[in-house]
This record gives C-alpha cells, structure tokens and sequence, in this order.
C-alpha cells in the first residue's frame, strides 16, 4: 500500500507540558503498518500490534487518541478485538477506525458499528483521508484531556481554597477560644487590667479589664460615678506616699508601688499597682497601661514568715540561755543538797535555806517554760482522749478561777483523742484559761471548744497535710490591740502590770504546739475577747501511752561504791556532781574534756563501772564521747545529763543509756545511777 504524508490535517500545539497523544495501529501486515506509521508519526505517537491478542496487552497499559484496527487478522479478527475493547470500563471509550479492503457491504459496515466502531477507512488507504480522520480524534483526546487537567487544576484549586478557609476558621475558633481562656484566666485572678489617660484628674481608669468588682468591692459604673473614691480610700499611712509616686509617675512614665486600698467590704487589701505609659501615634500625651494585682494572701503570707523566723530566732537564743540558767541551777540546787546532808541546821538556817531551794526551783520552772517555748524540752506524747481531759481540768481550774467566771467545754465527748504530752497538754490550756480569766477582772464565760479538722494539700503554710483537734479557748474579756497581737507569743512580753506575769505563758503554749506538730492561733478583738485555738494531730488509732518516768526520792545505796568517770565541761556544774558523787559514796574521777576521756580508756584504763557525761560539749558531745568510749570498753555503761539537748539529736543514742535533766537533786542523781546499773526504776 502506497501512503504519501500531506501535510493539510495538522492537530492542535501541545502545551508545553502535555504529553504527545498515541495511536493504536493493529494490522497483522508489516507493511500496512509501516505505511500508516509514515503517514501518522508527525501527528501522534505510534504503537503498532500484529494481532488482536497483542492490542489487548497495549491497552492495559496505555491510554490511546484512537484504536486504527484491522478487521481480518489470523486468530482474533478485528470484530473480536473490538466487542473485548468496547465491554472494558478502562477501554470502552476510545474511538475505533476500522481498516478493511474488503466487505464494502452495508452488512458488514453494520456489523462494524454494532461492535464499537465509528468510521470506515479502506485500504488502499489515502493518506489525505487517513490523516484527517486520525487529527479530529487526536485533537479531540487532547481537548479532553485538556479539559481533564483544568478540571483537575479547579478541583485542587477548589481543595486549597476549602483548606485555606477551613484553616483560617479554625485559626479565627483558636484565636477566639484562646481569648475566652485569657479572659477566664483574668477574671479568675486577683489581677486587674487598665488603662488611664495621662492628665486625667482625679485618677480614674477609662478601660478596666477582669474583675473588678471581685477585688475591690466596686464596679465600673460606681467608679465613673465617684471618680475621687480610689484617693479616698487609701490607706491614711499610705496616701501620701503613693500620691507621692504618683506625681513621679508624670515625669518618668512609670509607676510600681505597694498600697493598702479599702475595699467595699470595709477590709484593707495590700494593692500592687504597676503602669507604663504608652505614647499616642498622633504625638498626643498617651495613656498608661497598667495591672493592679491583690497582692493581700502575699503580704499575709510574708509577715507569717517573718514571724515564725522572728520566733525560731528567739527561740534558739531562748534555748541558749535556758542551757546556761540550768548549768548554774544544777550547782545551786546541789550544793543546797549537800549543805542538807552534811550540816546539821538550826530552824532558822532550814527555813532560810528553804527559802533558797525555792528560789532556785522556780528558776528551774522558769527555764523549763523556756525550753517548751525553743521546743527543746522532752516530751512524751501519747494518745489523749478529750472527756478525760475535761474532766481533770474541770477540778484543777475550779478552785483557781474563782466564783466570777464560768468555765464550759463544748465538744469534748465526740473530738478525736490528740496525740501530745498529756502534762504539757494540761499546763498549756491551765496558761490559756489563766490568761482568759485576767482579761476579765469583771468576770464572765470562758468556752472551751474541740473540733475535729482536716488540713488539706496546700490549705495550710504552717500546718503539714493530716487530721487534726483543734482545742478553742474564747474568753469576753478585754481583747488585745492589733499592734500587741503579734508579739504576745514572744517571751518575757506580757501585757499585765509588773509583778503580775512573766510573760512565757503564751511563749509555752507556742512552743509546745510547734514541737508536737501543731500551731497556735489567735484573734482578738478590742472590746470583745480573745480566741484562741490550739492545733494538735489526732492520735493514730493505735496510739499507746508512753509511761513517763517518776523519779522518786530513793534512799542512800547501800550496794557497794562504784567507780565512775565524770565529764563536764562546766567547772562548777563537775565540782558539784562530783561531790554528790562522793556524799553517795561512789569513788570518782573527773575530767573536763571529752576527749581526754576516750583518750584514758584507749590508754587502757578500763576498770569504771559508769561514765556520767554531759550532753553539749565543745569539740564532741555526750553521746559521741559513749560511742568511742565503748569501742574500748564495750560494756560501760553510762548516764547523760544535759542542760537542754535538742530530743531530736538526744533520741540517736543507745537504747541502754539513761539522760537526767539539769538542775539535779542528789536523790534524782542516785535514782537515775541505780537504774543505770541495777535496770530499777
């Protein structure tokens, strides 16, 4: 077959980035195809087939413009290949030409369109015809492509803009949401936003944002009303310094300051009212954007602070001095014992030197109230169940207060048990119904009330999370100052008349609610009573009494003498218990460094029954001196006395050794060597 190219049918440009279109030839003549391919390859791509089987594979790979398709081929005619075309979904639509140089019948042309065809080329073939016939289809794929790729680029184009919006409304429901949240996080604090303008007079804002009303007992409105009400109420200490700062604020554009302000309720809170001044685009004098922050639970916080390092600080001096008071106690009272013992006194000597041992006893009093205000004294707590306490104090106090002043407990037979000691338990709420009984000369009702509390995560700065009773003393009385209210814990401060208090019973109960895991707090009104309340754990369910020690006054040992080894460091202190040593008939060695002590034993010098050792000494201590002494002597066995040893540091000695307190009588001295060396109580 003889095909010249003509190049009247041209297709349309591709676009620069479209693929050129592909025709499917099938003829099983090699020249056919040759010849259409000359003809057609300026047009479109030419894949060529042999047999309808080979088509078939071509057409599950690619996309064709038109399917050129010989109608009498050996095995799979033309008709075969084209009815297997027309029923795939992949295939259905692609244009079909028929090639044919035979069967020009209308029969056979019906057949041919009934099978999926939409032209008749016959062969001789003209090239003219075949290239016009193959440009219309192939403009026609590339116009449908075409209109496949804009509509491809319009749907994405349609996607992103969805995207692009649906972002933006997300963006803008973020935006929204978080300004919700800011505004809820505002209104929630103690925190107030504004803004003033430069020069107005009085002050007063034109925007506030947060609650207002919640921190300061005012709106807006009954700001803009009253424009002069935020100069009125501050605090008359305060005004003139922070109208003071005010005026600064003028000339620096800036202003941070602490202030009390008097809120609706009639309470003063503590303001802090910071501001900076933002300049007007216009060259205006501007406006100043500020925060007023309630900075009240702060300052609360603060002054607890400061007062409890205020009273841990005194309490440490305290603890001091009561060591010391008890050292030169310790001589007075033994020396007072040895006179007793070895002289014989006339009634008028007795009485006078009786005089002198009550003297010396009630400075020994006075320095255990010390002690229970620096929380150093030993205490034995134990489970206490209210109705019993009640009622031993019930007759203790009813003689003291006399017939002017009633007494009444309320809620004892249903409060918790408290786990404290049960004697400084008593001496605490005798000092508080005393000191509620002076604060009515006229007489009147003391209450004392038992509650059971809860102290929850972060309730509380003084008190760790746990069950608690809290013990209530109210009295009607006199009421204390605010200016006295926080000082009336500290020691020696006393609001009687000389003569009339030594100023530690409140220092007493402070001390010991704080070493038994507890407060103390008070409020009072001038006019109107004090309240006091009194902070103690709740006894653990099986909470057994720890039995105190009686000491006893015992007779002189008549067991054979011992040979002890005595340390102090005090020299007075030593001389005096080495001679209630030797009144008790013990042979005694004394020494007044520590470690000269664990130096003689290292020596080899073991053959001391006891070593008596006091606690606080310089360079080591008490109980540093027994661990390194019985590294020589693995069995001595030994007696602690101390002025004040901190029952913290003093409970880390061994189980066996037994502590005597300072001051000391010779009694309790050879009461507490028996049981050292006997085990008797």
């Amino acid at each position: 077959m003889d095909l010249v190219p003509d190049p009247v049918a041209r297709p349309l440009p591709l676009a620069p980035s479209e693929e050129r279109a592909r025709v499917l030839v099938v003829d099983d003549d090699q020249r056919n195809l040759l010849a259409i391919r000359t003809v057609l390859e300026d047009l479109a791509d030419i894949v060529e087939a042999r047999s309808g089987e080979e088509a078939l594979r071509h057409l599950l790979k690619d996309e064709f413009a038109v399917i050129l398709l010989d109608v009498y081929m050996p095995g799979m005619d033309g008709y075969e290949v084209a009815q297997i075309v027309r029923r795939r979904e992949q295939s259905k639509r692609i244009p079909i030409v028929f090639l044919s140089a035979v069967n020009k019948e209308t029969e056979h042309l019906i057949r041919g369109y009934s099978m999926g065809a939409v032209d008749y080329v016959f062969k001789p073939v003209e090239p003219v015809v075949l290239r016009s016939k193959v440009a219309v289809f192939v403009d026609l794929y590339r116009m449908r492509r075409e209109i496949q790729r804009k509509a491809r680029e319009q749907e994405e184009l349609l996607e992103a803009n969805l995207k692009t919006t649906a972002e933006l409304i997300r963006t803008e429901q973020e935006l929204r949401a978080a300004e919700q949240r800011q505004a809820a996080i505002i209104n929630s604090l103690p925190i107030v936003l504004y803004l003033e303008p430069f020069d107005r007079e009085p002050r007063w804002p034109a925007f506030v944002s947060g609650d207002l009303m919640a921190i300061t007992g005012y709106s807006f409105d009954d700001i803009a009303a009253s424009p002069t009400i935020w100069q009125d109420r501050l605090h008359p200490e305060d005004r003139d310094r922070v109208l003071a700062a005010l005026t600064e604020r003028s000339r620096t554009g800036r202003l941070s300051i602490e202030y009390r302000w008097q809120a609706g309720d009639g309470s003063y809170r503590h303001f802090l009212d910071q501001a900076v001044l933002l300049p007007d685009s216009d060259g205006g004098s501007g406006k100043f954007a500020g925060t007023l922050l309630d900075v009240t639970e702060r300052k609360a916080m603060e002054i607890q602070l400061l007062q409890a390092q205020k009273m841990d600080a005194i309490g440490k001096l305290t603890g001091g001095i009561a060591h010391d008071f008890n050292n030169l106690l310790a001589a007075v009272l033994g020396g007072i014992g040895l006179i007793e013992r070895r002289i014989t006194l006339a009634d008028e000597q007795k009485k006078i030197l009786g005089m002198t041992r009550h003297a010396a006893e009630q400075g020994a009093e006075l320095v255990r109230r010390l002690l229970a205000f620096a929380r150093r004294q030993k205490l034995q707590p134990a489970s206490v169940p209210l109705q019993e306490l009640s009622h031993r104090l019930d007759d203790l106090l009813a003689h003291t207060l006399g017939g002017l002043v009633e007494i009444r407990w309320e809620g004892m037979d249903w409060g918790w048990p408290v786990y404290a000691d049960d004697t400084q338990l008593e001496l605490a709420l005798m000092n508080l119904v005393i000191n509620a009984r002076d604060a009515m000369p006229g007489g009147g009702t003391i209450t004392i009330t038992a509650e059971n509390r809860t102290v929850g995560e972060g309730a509380s700065a003084a008190l760790p999370v746990g069950q608690y009773v809290t013990l209530t003393v109210v009295d009607t009385g006199e009421g204390i100052a605010p200016a006295v209210l926080e000082k009336v814990m500290e020691p020696f401060f006393t609001t009687k008349p000389a003569g009339k208090g030594t100023g530690l019973g409140l220092s007493m109960v402070y001390g010991f609610a704080r070493q038994s895991g507890g407060a103390v707090e008070i409020e009072s009104e001038v006019g109107r009573g004090t309240r006091v309340s009194l902070w103690l754990p709740r006894a653990p369910e099986q909470a057994a009494a720890l039995a105190g020690t009686d000491i006893e006054t015992v007779e002189q040992s008549t067991r054979s003498a011992l040979r002890i080894l005595l340390v102090d460091d005090h020299e007075g202190v030593r001389a005096m218990t080495a001679a209630m040593l030797e009144e008790l008939g013990h042979q005694v060695t004394s020494i007044r460094d520590g470690t000269a002590v664990v130096k003689r034993l290292e020596d080899g010098d073991g053959s001391f029954d006891l070593l008596i050792s006091d606690y606080a000494m310089p360079t080591i201590s008490g109980s540093e001196v027994l661990v390194q002494a019985r590294e020589h002597v693995p069995d001595l066995r030994a007696l602690l006395i101390t002025g004040y040893a901190d029952p913290d540091e003093i409970a880390h000695r061994p189980d066996d050794v037994e502590v005597l307190a300072k001051p000391f009588t010779i009694d309790q001295l050879n009461a507490a060597i028996r049981r050292c060396t006997l085990g008797q109580s």
